[in-house]
């Protein structure tokens, strides 16, 4: 049975805590879904102040819904649209302090103020993106996108 570790240290500590953790959940674990679900549970768990964590996949066409912590939320984004869908089609990390400022906004929460992006890639390979949501507005800092960065790659090493 999976126990969480105590968060303690400084927030670098804290961070290193996280991916241990992440990488004891999905060594060994050939599901990717599995290992999606336990992802954002993880990240549910650790990060303060989010009302949304999870995955979409991409299909070959455009990124669908996967395992997720929060509300109920929009099923399928095309490529380029919205947060999800340009961080996918750009391959690129996404922070948004103010989403009602981001153009094409896809709004499937209407708490969400504050959004990051990350995107599952291997090699040339889009597999989806790692996608959090906030109630705060500027919520998501330089540090945690490293740290979400490098949650991703570990991740993705594994699916």
């Amino acid at each position: 049975m999976f126990q969480a570790l105590p968060y303690e240290g400084n927030r670098n500590d804290q961070f290193a805590a996280v991916l241990e953790q992440l990488k004891s959940l999905i060594h060994d674990e050939p599901s990717s879904i599995a290992n999606l679900a336990n992802a954002s549970a993880l990240l549910n768990s650790f990060l303060p102040d989010i009302n949304w964590v999870g995955f979409y996949l991409f299909d070959g066409t455009e990124l669908v819904l996967g395992p997720f912590q929060g509300l109920p939320a929009c099923i399928r984004i095309p490529l380029g649209k919205g947060v999800c869908g340009t961080a996918a089609a750009e391959r690129r990390t996404i922070v948004v302090d103010d989403v009602h400022e981001f153009p094409g906004h896809i709004a499937c929460d209407a708490a969400s103020n504050s959004e990051i992006v990350v995107p599952l890639v291997q090699g040339e390979r889009l597999i989806g993106v790692l996608d959090i949501d906030s109630p705060l507005k500027g919520r998501f800092d330089q540090d945690e996108r490293q740290f979400l960065e490098q949650f991703a790659g570990i991740l993705t090493a594994q699916l």
